[in-house]
C-alpha cells in the first residue's frame, strides 16, 4: 500500500516514517517543499498525482499559533486553501485522505471532553484556519478522515517536552500554566493510529465510516501536571528536572487565546477502528528517555 504524507520535517511525518519502516507492506512517501508547497496549489496537484498514492495523509500545516495572529493570510493559505488542494489532488487519483486537525477548533469552554458532534468555535486565527481547512477537506473529498489531535510531542522537532527538559538544564523552578486542560499525545501514537487506519482501508473495501474523529492520548491533565510528569520521568533516567510552580493563564499572556478545555473524547475512534492510544503517561516515558539519550549524544 502506497501512502503519501505532506511535509517532511513535522513530528507526525517523522514519526510515520519511523513506524512505517516496521511494516514491509507499506510504502511511505513524504512530499515537502519545494516539490510540494501548500501555498502553491499547482505543486500540490502535480506532486500527489505523480506519486499515485492509495492513501494521502495531510499532515503539513501552519502551526505557529501566536504568529498566526499577525499572519492570518499566510496561515489561511496553508491551513485552508492548502488543505483543500491536497484533498482535491487525492480525490483526483481516487485516494481517501486523512487530514490532521486540532483541538483549537473548539472554544475551550466547559470541563467535559469534546465529542465530534460538539459545535466548534475557534478563538484564534490558527484555530479558525484549521476549522476552515476541515470544511474545505470535507467539500473536496468525500472519502475523508479528519483526525483532531492535541498537545502533540515526540522525540522530533520542537515541542513542550523538549522545551521543559531544555529549560530545566539551567533553572531550578519553572512556572507552568495549570488552568488549561487537555490530552498529551505522542506523535508516535498518532502514526500508529494512522497506519492502523491504512490497514483497515486496505482490507475493508466496503469501509464507509468517513468523517471527523478525535485522536489523542488517553487521560487528561493540565500543562503543569504534564511538566511534573516529564520531570519525574527525566529524573528516573538521571536527566534534568525542576520544581514546577502552577500559574494561571492570566499570569502568562499570549497573543493568541488558548482553549482552557482541550479535552477530546476518543470513543468514536475506538468504536470504529478498535484502537485507542495508551495512557498518556505510558507513552511519555519512552519519549523522554529517547530525548535524553539524543541529548547525551549530541
Amino acid at each position: 500500500m502506497k501512502l503519501v504524507v505532506t511535509g517532511n520535517e513535522g513530528q507526525v511525518v517523522l514519526s510515520l516514517m519511523e513506524r512505517a519502516a516496521l511494516h514491509p507492506s507499506i510504502e511511505l512517501v513524504a512530499l515537502g517543499r519545494p516539490q510540494l508547497n501548500l501555498v502553491q496549489p499547482e505543486t500540490v496537484f502535480a506532486a500527489i498525482t505523480d506519486a499515485k498514492p492509495d492513501l494521502v495523509i495531510s499532515a503539513a500545516a501552519y502551526t505557529a499559533v501566536d504568529q498566526a495572529e499577525d499572519e492570518a493570510e499566510l496561515a489561511s493559505s496553508i491551513n485552508a486553501a492548502g488543505a483543500a488542494a491536497v484533498a482535491e489532488a487525492a480525490a483526483s487519483v481516487n485516494a481517501p485522505i486523512i487530514h490532521l486537525s486540532t483541538d483549537y477548533v473548539f472554544s475551550g469552554e466547559g470541563t467535559k471532553p469534546y465529542t465530534e458532534e460538539d459545535v466548534t468555535g475557534p478563538k484564534s486565527v490558527y484555530g479558525q484556519t484549521k476549522r476552515d481547512g476541515e470544511l474545505a477537506v470535507i467539500q473536496a473529498n468525500q472519502r475523508h478522515l479528519i483526525l483532531r489531535t492535541a498537545w502533540v510531542y515526540s522525540p522530533f522537532g520542537k515541542n513542550f517536552v523538549k522545551t521543559m527538559l531544555r529549560l530545566a538544564e539551567t533553572r531550578d523552578q519553572l512556572s507552568v500554566v495549570a488552568d488549561q486542560w487537555g490530552n498529551p499525545t505522542s506523535a508516535l501514537d498518532i502514526a500508529d493510529a494512522i497506519l492502523h487506519i491504512a490497514g483497515r482501508l486496505q482490507t475493508d473495501s466496503s469501509f464507509d465510516d468517513f468523517g471527523i474523529y478525535h485522536l489523542v492520548g488517553t487521560g487528561s491533565t493540565n500543562w503543569s501536571g504534564f511538566a511534573e510528569q516529564i520531570f519525574r520521568d527525566s529524573q528516573a533516567h538521571n536527566g534534568p528536572f525542576a520544581d514546577v510552580k502552577p500559574i494561571l493563564t492570566a499570569d502568562y499572556p499570549t497573543k493568541a487565546k488558548r482553549p482552557l478545555n482541550s479535552r477530546l473524547s476518543t470513543d468514536r475512534f475506538f468504536d470504529t477502528f478498535g484502537w485507542r492510544a495508551p495512557e498518556w503517561q505510558k507513552s511519555l516515558e519512552p519519549v523522554v528517555n529517547r530525548i535524553l539519550a539524543d541529548n547525551s549524544r549530541g
